[in-house]
């Protein structure tokens, strides 16, 4: 019986329809890559379609003829150690190290628009998260609390049997005062005084008779 070999799966994380590629100087001692180093950036050195392909060995990128797919120059990504670098005065223009049969060098790479540069970075990007989130399980922060929750014990705020409360609405005046006395008012207080208010919505106070006139004799 015939025994197949199962392929190894592969994922386009991203692809790029028309990049350039440069030769790059050397990089300068304490310096980053400038692209306005590289030359006429209306000239490059070759152009074509990049890929990013993430297989179960890795993730690579790739630079290809975008009409018959031949492989022009490849670079496998680590994160732990990128082979990617941004330059210090463009979003559009990176430096790439490419490795083949050993051999290691580096070469300039610039995108037409900047939306293309963003998508590769982001693409870039998520792949680490997923990389760091594999090689390091144990501070995945998706199982821990929100920190918008406070902690502590849940409290119980629903009312008991018997139990009731009031609400105080905002415009509403209050009413006048009106008869008291010393125990406690319908709100569970107790008033300090007694007998008859003077307020204007109340009984008024009684006032005494007027003395008698004195009798003629």
């Amino acid at each position: 019986m015939e025994e197949f070999k199962e392929e190894e799966i592969e994922s386009i994380l991203y692809i790029g329809r028309e990049v350039s590629v440069y030769k790059i100087p050397p990089l300068k001692k304490n310096e980053g890559h400038r692209a306005q180093e590289w030359g006429d950036l209306g000239n490059p050195l070759w152009k074509g379609r990049l890929r990013i392909i993430e297989r179960s060995s890795g993730v690579a990128i790739q630079f290809e003829d975008p009409t018959t797919g031949e492989l022009f120059a490849k670079a496998d990504y680590d994160p732990a150690k990128p082979s990617v670098e941004a330059v210090l005065d463009s979003s559009r223009y990176f430096v790439v190290r490419v490795e083949d049969n050993g051999r290691r060098a580096y070469i300039g790479m610039g995108f037409l628009e900047r939306a293309d540069s963003f998508d590769f970075n982001v693409a870039l990007q998520d792949y680490t998260k997923r990389w760091r989130a594999r090689m390091n399980p144990t501070e995945a922060q998706s199982d821990q609390p929100s920190p918008h929750v406070p902690a502590g014990p849940k409290k119980d705020y629903t009312l008991k049997e018997g139990q009731t409360f009031s609400i105080s609405i905002p415009g509403r005046s209050k009413p006048t005062s009106t008869l008291t006395s010393s125990g406690p008012n319908l709100l569970g207080g107790s008033s300090g005084s007694s007998g008859l208010s003077s307020g204007g919505g109340g009984i008024p106070a009684l006032l005494p008779p007027p003395p008698s006139a004195p009798r003629r004799r």
